[in-house]
């Protein structure tokens, strides 16, 4: 019987990561946070003193990488990294500029693409990412294009990060989210884009209950579950 899939795109802080968790709670599917492989691999090329910019320091940490994943009982995703979970530490605010930075190198993408797909072909899954409709489930039984205007991003990640006990300031915030945008839709690999048939999702005016059931519905409504 075939899998299904739901991915799941947008931009930085829209919220995909919390929306697709619940959602892949909701529908009792698996929740695959494609941003937290990427982290991962910026994690070791930050380890490593690397260059993220520069294939040339990059791709040699690609050989022989240990990256996997599991899920705790609680049902979240843990990152793991040669054997060590990395899931709290890829979260720290610089790995994300980072991660922008290590996914616009071609052989990364192509490194991580197989390990995502698999996940697709073997479970039904909630994908989210910056290309999941486009390139990497281009199949996808459901696209939805994640979006909220910057400053409404800037508030939820400042709140996210503030949780998490990191101290940082708005503008500091959006700065670095309006900097991931400019990366993210110009990046000569994999842009940033809403893929032609995926339905827009603006959450701007809508707080989490709100967004959660909107998604809910569109994605019942495709698949009529």
């Amino acid at each position: 019987m075939k899998c299904v899939s739901i991915a799941i795109d947008g931009p930085a802080g829209a919220g995909k990561s919390t929306l697709a968790r619940k959602t892949a709670r909701e529908l009792g599917f698996l929740y695959v946070d494609t941003g937290a492989i990427y982290r991962t691999v910026a994690l070791k090329v930050l380890r490593a003193g690397a260059d993220p910019t520069e294939e040339s320091q990059v791709i040699p940490l690609l050989k022989g990488l240990d990256i996997s994943m599991d899920y705790g009982p609680d049902g979240e995703q843990q990152m793991f990294l040669e054997g060590e979970d990395v899931s709290k530490a890829i979260r720290e605010h610089q790995i994300s500029g980072l991660a922008s930075k290590v996914s616009a190198i071609p052989a990364v993408r192509d490194f991580l693409l197989e390990f995502q797909r698999t996940q697709a072909r073997e479970h039904n899954v909630v994908m989210d990412g910056r290309d999941i409709g486009t390139v990497v489930l281009p199949q996808a039984d459901v696209k939805i294009f994640l979006t909220a205007a910057p400053e409404s991003r800037a508030r939820r990640r400042l709140l996210e990060l503030e949780g998490r006990g990191q101290k940082t300031d708005f503008e500091t915030v959006l700065r670095d989210i309006v900097q991931r945008d400019e990366q993210d839709r110009n990046r000569p690999i994999a842009p940033l884009r809403q893929a032609e048939d995926a339905v827009l999702l603006d959450t701007t005016r809508l707080n989490l209950e709100e967004s959660l059931a909107a998604m809910l519905s569109l994605i019942k409504e495709k698949i009529h579950l």
